[in-house]
């Protein structure tokens, strides 16, 4: 290493694409972004009454708990008795802990749990920020495929256990394909968890986005799975809070004593401005949410249609995507998906992001997002997209 270098831990991690993509869509004004993973609406109305509240009261300008305020654990704990069947507390085995958003929960787990040189499992697709993590705590990502539809190989995820393996992550619904693992799948992973002594770390960043029938299920509430699962939440994507980074983790008592110091060191307690706006958010509920979610749908079929006649049209393959709101395009092409990620932009005005940055290694895939744009400029953008792809049809192979 060089005197005033970053360190070898840093430069074995990726580089993070979604500020990447920014900077070219910056550079390229007029361009529709299918990027960024989050949604055109705004907070509900009960999270700006709420910081209104916490104005009056010079108390809220100082440190709170590390873990929450209480108020929120408590809404918190409601919701999640209410929608997730998961009841938390000493008596079950189990405890909250607010976040600034899924990724600091994600990062304290791992943390907590495992130490240099640990592995932890990742199916993939997985979601970069995750491999990132376990690469800068000098842990290991050990890599899973899925199968044709992005769903969990069980005897795969078997097969990559070690001594070494502390954790398997799940995402469902998942970033980046769209995927939701049905309630069996993930019981079973639960199960194996249990049986090799390992945690179980679910994301449910994309819980209340499901479609076509598909359910959301939280392993966490098995019985007898407090004490191996540790489950991440987020009001980022479906309460509109991405920039207020409020979110969560329900993780085993016996964490407790690490995580706080976790906490404590990073941020001492998450932004308490965005907490009591969380205390609003979760006041107006699941009724919010649903209504919103009916004009993504719309959104969602635009999208559909539009990328059905591609997969028609021989241009690509197109897993199911029942929850979230991403696609995953595996393009007929053998090319790098960055560098047709940068043609679309330069030449069409459009950006998605290369399957290359969630460990999709081989073929060519792009993960298109919906969830930010409103009908007509989604209608617009998947146009572009199409019609980009359509034009680079006859010279994918040659895209330098």
């Amino acid at each position: 290493m060089t005197p005033w270098s970053e360190s070898s831990r840093l430069r074995a991690v990726q580089t993070p694409i979604i500020p990447a993509i920014a900077d070219l869509i910056r550079a390229h004004p007029g361009t529709i972004s299918l990027g960024q993973g989050v949604v055109s609406y705004p907070p509900p109305p009960e999270a700006f009454a709420a910081i209104a509240r916490f104005a009056a009261d010079p108390a809220n300008h100082k440190y709170q708990p590390v873990a929450g305020i209480p108020a929120l654990v408590a809404a918190i704990g409601q919701k999640l008795a209410a929608e997730n069947d998961l009841r938390v507390g000493p008596a079950h085995g189990n405890r909250v802990m607010v976040t600034a958003g899924g990724n600091n929960a994600f990062l304290a787990a791992l943390l907590a749990i495992a130490d240099p040189g640990d592995e932890v499992i990742l199916p993939v697709p997985y979601y970069f920020n995750h491999e990132m993590a376990i690469t800068m705590a000098n842990c290991r990502p050990v890599l899973v495929p899925t199968d044709a539809h992005c769903q969990l190989d069980l005897a795969a995820l078997r097969a990559a256990i070690t001594p070494r393996t502390r954790a398997i992550v799940t995402v469902s619904p998942n970033n980046p394909s769209g995927a939701v693992y049905p309630e069996a799948a993930l019981r079973a992973v639960n199960a194996l968890c249990a049986e090799r002594g390992l945690f179980h770390l679910n994301d449910e960043a994309y819980e209340q986005f499901t479609y076509d029938g598909a359910t959301h299920f939280s392993p966490a509430s098995i019985p007898g799975a407090a004490a191996h699962t540790i489950s991440l939440f987020s009001l980022s994507k479906a309460f509109g809070f991405a920039s207020w980074r409020i979110g969560w983790m329900v993780f085993p008592q016996n964490l407790e004593a690490a995580l706080r110091k976790v906490q404590d060191t990073i941020i001492i307690c998450p932004p308490v401005i965005s907490q009591h706006a969380a205390v609003g958010a979760l006041a107006a509920g699941a009724p919010y949410v649903r209504e919103k979610l009916r004009a993504l749908a719309a959104v969602r079929a635009l999208v559909q249609r539009e990328l059905a006649s591609l997969a028609a049209d021989g241009l690509a393959e197109i897993p199911p995507a029942a929850g979230a709101f991403y696609f995953l395009l595996r393009l007929k092409s053998s090319r790098p998906p960055l560098k047709i990620a940068e043609r679309l932009i330069r030449e069409h005005r459009v950006a998605a992001i290369p399957g290359s940055a969630f460990g999709l290694d081989h073929g060519c895939h792009l993960r298109v997002a919906y969830g930010a744009l409103e009908k007509a400029t989604a209608a617009e953008g998947i146009g572009r997209l199409a019609r980009g792809l359509r034009a680079l049809a006859d010279n994918l192979e040659h895209i330098k």
